[in-house]
């Protein structure tokens, strides 16, 4: 069956040429473009390019061309269904699942597509042509918006008393419209009304740049509406997946590295007047994961700037707490704070882009300083309030996913908190200091980046043996067969695996390892903070060390998979793409 065209786009939408491409050919920036030597023939001058704005490749040396799917296809040799999976999979999106409703779904789409191009036209049209629009206009113009605005964003206005309804009914089933969500039916009345009737309405497209919802704003002074309203959830609108103004601020990530994410949609439209739009907002809900992942697909800077009272205060904090979650080592989340009684719309008018931009330099906090500064404001100078203090901030850091960055943002929390607490470090030993703060981690970081991801792995295995040596003495079936790759760690861990299987009780002392290796693994184990906050459980352990385990094999067959890819690319053997499949498949079930 066919992938529907949405499902594709998105994914086309999601991920750039250069990000796909650059997983197997080195590639360096030329003006708009990307260059490198040809995968498809042995070359010492670069022939080939990508264009991530026109989402094609091409090479002269072979004139191969086309977009991400053609790409996949001929690295990898793949079909095209093996290709949309690889790469939902890489844009993290769920793999699409066939199934007998595929066909109906497709159509309920195309009709769901077809009733928002119509509704959006329709009175975006009204709103720059009928005389009736006046105030509406009116109202725009003392936003400081005009007409180019209003084109650019597809801005429209729905009068008070609406009839759009009547002139769908024709084409499309009373229950089809309902399901848009612009529509409901009044039960007093007995009447379908337009949900937002009276209200300047901003289009809310998808990633590809179709509108699936809308946003609503009252232009007059009513207590007893709502300034803001947004469409329902529907079949094919999830707040949590979208964010206004992302098809549009995408296509700038080949220029601009970061991004502004605001409260509202005036805020979007306010700063892309003034020249900056790099700008998405989220619709109405507490900022998501999902948005978050989306924004880092194309941007390294992610710089929060909501409104300048409690409410933007409140609304910022948690969005902090949960977007450190997927904080990454290449990636930076960052708070801007407004002053009070300022939103981004009416600081920039106020003060225009250059200031702006200027403030952003001078006054973003990244996402760690912001939370530790949060709750130091509601700490006093005593050990329970210390203490209440440190378990919130520790609990904050161990929901970090990237083990590198739990460490360092752990790491800044702590030494932070003996800064404020000097006396404590002559009496308690709670924490040995060994930086001075997270910007001199940045050496370890660096150190780090010498060490790949499977040394790492296995230096954190090694660290947990040699931190539980009584527990896996006890339980030696659970360590004794992984596979370690690096010469170093295999020799330490055969070593470690020996001792272990001896009849006498093992210590650290007996392990009699250089002492350069220890503080090496000491040093850069990426577990090791939520290893010591888990040393009494040793269930916790257990499952530490499956997790390690099973990485471990999967960059065994992660290694397979290439050397297999490399030697079929070569002999075209059956017997190699029967390999490269079956080793595939316990790549899956893994």
């Amino acid at each position: 069956m066919k992938y529907p065209k949405e499902y594709l786009d998105e994914i086309k939408a999601r991920l750039k040429v250069s990000t796909v491409v650059s997983k197997t050919v080195s590639l360096k920036k030329r003006g708009k473009e990307f260059v490198g030597l040809s995968p498809f023939k042995n070359e010492k001058t670069p022939s080939f390019t990508v264009n991530d704005e026109k989402e094609f490749y091409h090479c002269f040396a072979t004139s191969e061309h086309g977009n991400i799917f053609d790409f996949v296809m001929k690295i990898q040799n793949l079909k095209f269904g093996e290709a949309v999976k690889y790469l939902a999979q890489s844009a993290g999106m769920q793999p699409y699942i066939f199934s007998r409703q595929d066909e109906e779904r497709e159509k309920k789409w195309n009709e769901y597509k077809s009733i928002y191009n119509q509704y959006v036209d329709y009175y975006h049209n009204e709103l720059l042509k009928n005389e009736n629009f006046s105030v509406a206009r009116d109202y725009l113009k003392n936003r400081s918006l005009g007409r180019e605005e209003v084109k650019k964003f597809k801005i429209g206005y729905i009068e008070k008393n609406p009839s759009f309804f009547d002139k769908l009914i024709n084409d499309y089933s009373e229950e089809t419209l309902v399901d848009t969500g612009l529509f409901y039916f009044d039960e007093k009345r007995k009447i379908f009304i337009e949900r937002f009737r009276g209200r300047l309405i901003f289009p809310i497209n998808n990633i590809s740049g179709y509108p699936i919802a809308l946003g609503g704003r009252i232009i007059e002074n009513l207590d007893y509406l709502a300034k803001y309203i947004n469409s329902p959830e529907t079949i094919f609108f999830k707040k949590g997946s979208n964010l206004y103004n992302l098809d549009l601020a995408r296509k700038l990530s080949n220029k601009i590295d970061h991004i502004y994410l605001v409260e509202g949609y005036m805020d979007v439209v306010g700063l892309a007047k003034n020249g900056i739009n790099n700008v998405v907002a989220n619709l109405g809900t507490s900022l998501t994961n999902k948005q978050i992942l989306i924004l880092n697909q194309f941007f390294d800077d992610i710089i929060i700037c909501f409104d300048g009272d409690e409410s933007g205060y409140n609304a910022a904090l948690r969005a902090a707490e949960n977007a450190i979650k997927e904080l990454k080592p290449e990636k930076q989340i960052s708070f801007l704070f407004l002053p009070d009684k300022e939103d981004p719309d009416s600081y920039v008018n106020k003060n225009g882009k250059a200031n702006f931009v200027d403030f952003t330099k001078q006054s973003k906090l990244s996402i760690h300083q912001f939370i530790f500064g949060h709750y130091k404001k509601q700490t006093t100078n005593n050990p329970s309030s210390m203490a209440i203090f440190e378990k919130k901030l520790r609990s904050v850091a161990y929901t970090i996913k990237d083990e590198f960055i739990k460490k360092y943002v752990l790491e800044y929390f702590l030494e932070r908190i003996d800064e404020l607490t000097p006396h404590s470090n002559q009496t308690n030993k709670r924490y040995i200091k060994k930086t001075k703060s997270l910007e001199s981690t940045k050496k370890y970081f660096n150190e780090s980046k010498s060490l790949t991801g499977v040394e790492l792995k296995e230096i954190s295995l090694l660290y947990i043996i040699i931190n539980n040596l009584n527990l896996l003495q006890e339980n030696i079936h659970l360590i004794e067969n992984i596979k370690v790759f690096t010469e170093v760690n295999k020799k330490i861990y055969e070593l470690l695996i020996e001792k272990l299987k001896s009849d006498k009780k093992v210590k650290i002392e007996d392990l009699n390892l250089d002492i350069q290796l220890m503080e090496k693994i000491n040093k850069f184990a990426p577990i090791k903070h939520i290893v010591k906050n888990k040393l009494n459980d040793d269930q916790k352990i257990i499952e530490l060390i499956d997790d390690i385990s099973r990485d471990l094999i999967n960059y065994d067959l992660e290694f397979r998979i290439q050397e297999l890819e490399s030697k079929f690319s070569v002999d075209m053997s059956e017997t190699t793409f029967n390999e490269l499949k079956e080793l595939k498949k316990k790549q899956n079930l893994n």
